[in-house]
């Protein structure tokens, strides 16, 4: 942690200099992301291992109940809506974003959302001594409604304590620990492990463990400076803040630049999602993030994590081996995330973006191919296993961590928490639709269904290239008026704003900060 003395280059030196990753930020982040963002991961893959023990809990308890033994039809359906239970409760969890994040505040929503995490655990770990496999599917809607919360609110908590030139890594460090949660499921739920008819009630407890350690330790870090300050009037919150995250006295530009962004938006007030949706000022911001979130879920990802086994299978690898390829592809997984935290300040948003989707799109044409002739061609299945690696790492350096990061950074704060809401609601809708859909469509096309999942990585492609704009190491303002430009509207405030004070040396300042 960098000491309070080292900056002393002039008072006004944060602008053009860097943020330092501090003790009090990198704990932060480390905090909220393990708490919040890790049960997100672990909660979407925890039940593929014990699924055929759950499913033989489930008929169990209902021979025990009715003495008939269940018929297979009843028992896919409680097992459909066993798994998407999930996303619909994601849906409603960040149809909460709004109300909660403006009211308590963004560190007050995550310890709040704690308890639906530490009840459903309770409620799932203690489902099979109950007998009752009803409550499982409840825990499943309360868990949606604690990662819909946190994919929205951990992304826009972080978003708003970095500065400027570690927005994005900052960023990408919730959809890290989304990876690792996913890999944490995948390892407990090895049959050796947890995944077996002992050990699932545990493994599906052991969710509580990290809201648990987030509801003791999160209390005493601050809470988002410029929650306090736009939107609490507290500038000596604020300050304080600040001054701990970033580990000196001087924040008087940051303090400065939130002012300005208060003042811009003065004019329109909080918005709601209906204001959201028909302000013109905003439009292209709004369509943008709509268009990065059904990307990321549309563009099949889920699809190629249930078909990866029979992709494995299909290529000679043994029945009893393949969990293990499975957790190899989620430590893949990890890795190019975590690759993704060093890189995106170097490369840029638009470039990871543009890279993963062209990666993601050129997988699944070939996976098309390579299924279609695995029958006939022995080495074609070699070639499946490479484009399903291919295709996740194309996933996790740019469609999964970045479409959070752009939503923090294209919104200013008094719209933020709409934002949130509408590109949270597209990314549950959508995920929910990839579940129910995809069987049917796996069913009725088979490996040609992959050709649609390439079809619309191309399409987001193309739409991000020609709209979406670079927003590496920008201030929220000065991406702002980027976005104004695209919307056709004027910023005068900004112009006023700049008459207002005497800072034409520090907007000279950003100008050559930002051009170096």
């Amino acid at each position: 942690m960098k000491l309070k003395g080292e900056k002393q280059e002039g008072s006004g030196g944060s602008e053009g200099e860097k943020g330092k990753m501090t003790l009090s930020l990198a704990l932060v982040a480390l905090i909220s992301a393990f708490g919040s963002s890790f049960q997100y991961g672990y909660n979407v893959s925890v039940i593929n291992s014990p699924a055929p023990y759950m499913q033989d809990f489930y008929n169990r308890t209902y021979l025990d109940r009715t003495g008939a033994p269940m018929d297979s039809g009843f028992q896919t359906l409680l097992w459909s809506l066993t798994v998407s239970m999930y996303p619909l409760g994601g849906l409603f969890g960040s149809l909460m974003v709004w109300p909660l994040v403006n009211s308590c505040g963004r560190k007050g929503t995550l310890l709040i959302n704690n308890l639906f995490s530490i009840a459903a655990a309770i409620l799932m770990g203690t489902s099979e001594l109950a007998k009752t496999f009803e409550v499982i599917i409840l825990s499943r809607v309360i868990m949606g409604i604690f990662a819909g919360l946190a994919s929205n609110v951990v992304p826009m908590f972080l978003g708003e304590m970095s500065p400027k030139n570690l927005r994005g890594a900052i960023g990408v460090v919730p959809q890290l620990f989304i990876t690792i949660g996913i890999l944490a499921a995948q390892i407990l739920g090895l049959s050796s492990i947890l995944g077996n008819a002992k050990g699932w009630p545990v493994l599906l407890g052991l969710t509580g463990i990290p809201s648990l350690v987030q509801l003791l330790t999160l209390p005493f870090f601050p809470e988002s400076p410029r929650y306090l300050l736009i939107q609490k009037g507290n500038e000596e919150q604020a300050r304080r803040a600040l001054q701990r995250l970033r580990g000196w006295e001087d924040v008087d530009d940051e303090i400065e630049e939130m002012y300005q962004e208060d003042r811009s938006e003065k004019e329109e007030g909080q918005f709601s999602v209906l204001s959201l949706c028909t302000f013109r000022g905003l439009r292209w911001q709004l369509i943008s993030i709509v268009v990065m979130m059904m990307g990321q879920q549309l563009s099949g990802v889920n699809a190629v994590f249930y078909y990866a086994d029979r992709i494995f299978e299909s290529a000679g690898v043994d029945s009893s081996s393949i969990q293990y390829v499975t957790v190899s592809i989620g430590a893949i997984n990890v890795v190019m995330t975590l690759l993704a935290v060093f890189i995106v300040e170097s490369l840029g948003r638009r470039i990871l973006l543009l890279a993963g989707f062209v990666l993601c799109s050129a997988s699944c044409a070939v996976l098309t191919l390579a299924l279609n002739l695995q029958s006939t061609v022995s080495w074609m299945s070699y070639l499946s296993i490479a484009c399903v690696i291919v295709y996740i790492i194309g996933h996790a350096i740019g469609p999964s961590p970045i479409p959070a990061v752009m939503i923090t950074e294209m919104f200013l704060q008094s719209s933020r928490p709409a934002a949130f809401m509408v590109g949270g609601s597209v990314h549950w809708l959508s995920n929910f639709t990839v579940g129910l859909v995809f069987l049917y469509m796996e069913a009725g096309l088979g490996p040609y269904s992959f050709l649609i999942f390439c079809a619309i990585c191309l399409a987001t492609m193309i739409y991000i290239f020609f709209v979406v704009p670079e927003t590496k190491n920008k201030t929220f303002m000065e991406i702002n008026r980027i976005m104004a430009k695209r919307n056709k509207v004027e910023i005068q405030e900004s112009k006023e704003l700049q008459d207002s004070f005497p800072h034409g040396k520090r907007e000279e300042k950003k100008a050559l900060s930002s051009s170096e």
